[in-house]
């Protein structure tokens, strides 16, 4: 009689828990930056740059870090391309910015190896991109005279494209 309680009370909670499964959606949406105005993000970060005088290469990935936009001007180093994406896939991965992982991940602390996965770049400039809270994308700039610098270009093309991302 205990067996059959038993397999009884396993045979309830698979049925319940095949309901609770059962009520989840089958596919699941998101929002993402439109090809324009990822367009925008670039070339805003990238006039911001060149005011400032800086020779830089800027990239947009959407939230799951692949590549939309890579604008390149047309001094900036051969390696400023890569870099840039690297820094905006970094960011959109790990939904951080790379300045603030770079001093969450310096050698002895806790994240410390976030530093050695594959294709991670934590070198400041890279910066997520959001919208009502929700993450959308992300831009990388590399080329300028520091990270601090790259993310200032960053920062100021995010700031160009946000009134459009809030409505």
């Amino acid at each position: 009689m205990g067996i059959r309680h038993l397999v009884g009370a396993l045979t309830i909670y698979a049925l319940a828990g095949s309901v609770q499964t059962g009520a989840q959606e089958p596919l699941v949406t998101h929002k993402s930056l439109a090809p324009a105005i990822a367009l925008d993000l670039a070339q805003a970060a990238l006039a911001d740059c060149q005011q400032r005088g800086y020779q830089v290469a800027v990239a947009v990935v959407d939230r799951f870090g692949v590549i939309q936009v890579v604008l390149r001007d047309r001094y900036a180093g051969p390696h400023t391309p890569a870099t840039a994406s690297g820094k905006a896939w970094t960011a959109a991965t790990f939904r951080n910015s790379t300045s603030n992982l770079f001093s969450i991940s310096q050698p002895g602390m806790m994240q410390a190896g976030i530093r050695t996965l594959p294709g991670v770049l934590i070198i400041g400039g890279g910066l997520v991109v959001e919208s009502a809270g929700t993450l959308v994308g992300a831009i990388g700039v590399s080329g300028a005279p520091g990270g601090d610098a790259d993310e200032a270009c960053a920062k100021a093309g995010i700031e160009s494209i946000q009134t459009k991302l809030d409505f």
